[in-house]
């Protein structure tokens, strides 16, 4: 069942949402300031790419204040808006039996839009 919800996940809009969190990430590392961000939105971009399965975990390193700083910075910036996306793509995805699947992947990404430093995929 995975399997077949990642192949509609990229069907239905998820392989251009990683296309975006790729160019975003690519943009970001242009410059010496925005590497780190931009590793954490190819986070997202791997995520958005595969869902179905996958599982976001809290690193050993999650409490460590370079990262709480990292994700201050990231919330201030834009983590905030891309995590508003992803939670009202979920609610409006919720709305029917058939998108709760899709809609609970978005909210898995909105987790981790919010704070991206100091977690991992699985």
């Amino acid at each position: 069942m995975k399997v077949i919800g990642n192949i509609l996940w990229l069907v239905f809009g998820g392989i251009i949402t990683a296309i975006e969190y790729l160019i975003a990430s690519l943009l970001l590392m242009i410059t010496i300031i925005g590497i780190p961000f931009g590793i954490q939105t190819l986070k997202l971009g791997l995520l958005a790419l595969w869902p179905f399965g996958s599982k976001v975990t809290d690193n050993g390193s999650s409490g460590g204040c370079l990262s709480v700083i990292m994700n201050i910075l990231w919330i201030l910036v834009g983590g905030i808006w891309i995590c508003a996306t992803h939670l009202v793509f979920g609610f409006l995805l919720c709305i029917t039996i058939i998108g709760i699947p899709f809609g609970m992947q978005h909210f898995k990404l909105a987790g981790l839009a919010l704070t991206p430093f100091g977690k991992s995929i699985e």
